[in-house]
């Protein structure tokens, strides 16, 4: 008989009784605007930001309703406005091109490599579009950034990092969102913390992180933020600078702040079941994995892996196979959106030219999540399904 996985493939941890606590004080005293403060109460919400300030090596830190929002104002602190260029991945999640077209700006796809990261010779040709990259590293998977920083820096492109799949992840020592002159977080469910949605935002700017907090909706209260420039900065930026509402709250803070403390011991634990499903998936016929480079930390909270060459039929038989069996496989090959996937060319409020090298590596692409309720027996199970589903196809089809 097959065997069949049983799991769930959208189930989390539950928060951690430190967490829930925090957060039923907070409850309790029906103060949950990070505004509504008694006496020299710092506020989780201030607390957390100086903790992930902290923990990135940031000097300022905002937090923020979501990952969106953070992405949004970050371009909105740049300058970015209506008819703006902003290059950006064209292998990533729709609220990446979504924030700059929320601000009428124009995003610029760069093409994919089948590493899954951005295309390096590609940005390096169309790098003199846009003043800015909003960089994603999509799945977690972290290009070369000191190349890529290189080719930035000598077109005059300011770098604006999506960290939604890496808080916790590094290149070369240094993490994930350190390169560029702001990174966005998000704290949405199915990230590496969980505030059902939420989201952070960094810096070492001074100029750049005072716009955001009067971006955020501060009003005049900015003194009240631990990880923040002091006074003069918001002298210079406070009468220009709109309120766009979109604070994180005491509830959502109080529940993050356990789990940022137990960020590195989940890392460890999401890379031990990303490199079970590895092990189990390697030399398989007709199936290619992403070698990880030596250079990259990585957050392993996602499993992809591709089937180049492929027909949209024969990876669509894979899905369906797999799915008989209780695996849950996306493809970000497909040519209508399902769910949280969507491909570039269905985004149509930003029209872009046909990019056959990404559409290939897009065609045979095929993405999990690991979440840690998964065991380790668990991963290898799922290995052995997506193995025998694949061969089994692969053979029909050679």
């Amino acid at each position: 008989m097959s065997e069949r996985f049983t799991g769930s493939f959208t189930q989390q941890e539950p928060i951690p009784d430190e967490g829930i606590e925090a957060a039923l004080r907070v409850m309790q005293s029906g103060r949950l605007h990070r505004y509504n403060l008694v006496g020299d109460e710092p506020g989780e919400v201030a607390l957390l930001e100086q903790e992930f300030a902290a923990f990135t090596g940031a000097r300022y830190c905002l937090a923020v309703a979501s990952g969106g929002y953070a992405i949004a104002t970050a371009l909105r602190a740049l300058g970015v406005g209506p008819g703006d260029k902003v290059l950006t991945n064209a292998f990533t999640l729709a609220p990446v091109p979504g924030a700059i077209a929320a601000l009428g700006a124009v995003p610029v796809f760069i093409g994919v490599t089948p590493s899954l990261t951005i295309d390096l010779e590609d940005l390096a040709a169309q790098a003199g579009q846009g003043d800015v990259l909003l960089l994603s590293h999509m799945r977690g998977h972290i290009c070369d950034m000191d190349r890529l920083m290189a080719v930035c820096d000598a077109a005059g492109v300011k770098v604006v990092e999506d960290c939604a799949h890496t808080m916790g992840a590094s290149w070369n020592g240094v993490p994930s969102g350190r390169h560029g002159v702001l990174a966005a977080y998000s704290t949405q469910t199915y990230k590496h913390m969980n505030s059902g949605e939420g989201g952070l935002l960094i810096t070492d700017d001074e100029e750049l992180a005072a716009r955001a907090v009067m971006l955020s909706g501060s009003y005049m209260l900015y003194e009240r933020h631990l990880a923040a420039p002091g006074p003069a900065v918001f002298e210079r930026v406070k009468y220009e600078t709109p309120n766009i509402s979109g604070r994180m709250d005491h509830l959502r803070a109080a529940l993050l702040r356990p789990q940022l403390r137990a960020l590195p011991g989940q890392v460890a634990r999401w890379n031990e079941r990303y490199r079970a499903v590895e092990q189990g998936l390697r030399d398989t016929p007709g199936l290619a994995l992403i070698e990880r480079p030596e250079a990259e930390i990585y957050v392993g909270s996602s499993f992809q892996f591709l089937l180049p060459g492929w027909s949209a039929t024969a990876v669509q038989n894979v899905i369906r196979r797999c799915a008989a069996r209780g695996v849950e496989l996306k493809w970000f090959g497909a040519a209508e959106p399902k769910g949280f996937t969507s491909r570039y060319d269905s985004w149509r409020y930003a029209p872009s030219a046909p990019m056959p090298a990404t559409d290939r590596v897009l065609a045979g692409l095929l993405d999990m999540r690991v979440p840690l309720t998964f065991s380790l027996e668990d991963c290898a199970l799922i290995a052995r399904i997506i193995r025998a589903e694949v061969g089994a196809v692969y053979q029909s089809v050679a």
